[in-house]
């Protein structure tokens, strides 16, 4: 099988790979899938064509799967919790290979280690071995956020002062590699999202705002690269925004996946939530 027929897949957790492997299949690719750790879903072995698990910190392991199925163009997508970088004993934990070590003490020397600045050493690496990363929306272009309200339930107008007071802030974090969200009242920021993840801050901002009706906004950096960290949403956002009093959910239109799309806003709708594409 040539590389032009076959599709790389490095999963993490989430219903993203699965989407994914679903669009290159129904393009007509051979899917050839290394899930990571124990972070991929055991269920995706059942979506695709083949499936490997592999070490989170074992890169040289990805490259020689993937290329024992001739592939070439792979897509990277899916949760793997950054902290887990920091958790002790981490060197025997995870057992890293020579690739590692050179994403890490060459590719990253005199560099800070932020997200962007990780994944674009990783990238570089995986090229150096013939895998080339592609677009991670390409084949789920179906779920990206769109312009305007998607949603039956309408903005509240206090809402669209927060939206304007916020979404400079967002993307002024993003420029810096914090994070990816905020929360919003009354042109107060409720929460930061740093290392995280948006899940736990939405949790965080219910707590510090028990009276509800905040604004979630999710952005992507001002110079998104779009094969991987791409933001996204989906119901398990939704249901936490419900249950920790936000009203309104504001994301990039072009830039945002919205897992499951039309579940999730028929979920929103039930919910009360606007989702909103800016």
């Amino acid at each position: 099988m040539s590389g032009s027929e076959v599709l790389g897949l490095i999963a993490g957790a989430g219903r993203l790979p699965f989407l994914v492997a679903a669009g290159a299949k129904q393009a007509g690719l051979k899917v050839i899938c290394v899930g990571l750790g124990d972070s991929a879903e055991h269920s995706l072995a059942e979506e695709v064509d083949v499936f490997y698990r592999v070490g989170v910190a074992r890169p040289g392991c990805w490259i020689r799967k993937l290329k024992k199925h001739s592939v070439t163009r792979t897509i990277m997508v899916g949760r793997v919790a950054k902290r887990q970088i920091y958790t002790p004993w981490r060197i025997l934990r995870y057992l890293p290979d020579w690739r590692a070590f050179r994403i890490w003490y060459f590719r990253l020397r005199g560099k800070s280690r932020l997200t962007d600045t990780l994944l674009c050493a990783l990238a570089d690496e995986l090229a150096s071995g013939g895998i080339i990363l592609e677009n991670s929306t390409m084949y789920c272009k179906e779920h990206l956020a769109t312009a305007g309200v998607m949603t039956a339930a309408t903005l509240h107008p206090s809402v669209q002062g927060d939206i304007e007071f916020g979404w400079e802030i967002a993307k002024k974090l993003g420029e810096l590699d914090i994070g990816q969200s905020i929360a919003v009242k009354e042109k107060e920021v409720i929460a930061v999202e740093a290392m995280e993840g948006t899940a736990e801050m939405i949790e965080r901002a219910g707590e510090l705002c028990k009276s509800g009706g905040w604004t979630l906004i999710k952005i992507s950096k001002p110079n998104q690269d779009m094969r991987f960290d791409v933001p996204c949403v989906g119901s398990d956002t939704i249901r936490s925004l419900a249950k920790n009093g936000g009203k309104c959910v504001v994301v990039e239109a072009g830039k945002t996946i919205i897992i499951d799309k039309p579940d999730t806003i028929k979920l929103a709708d039930k919910l009360g939530i606007a989702i909103l594409g800016r």
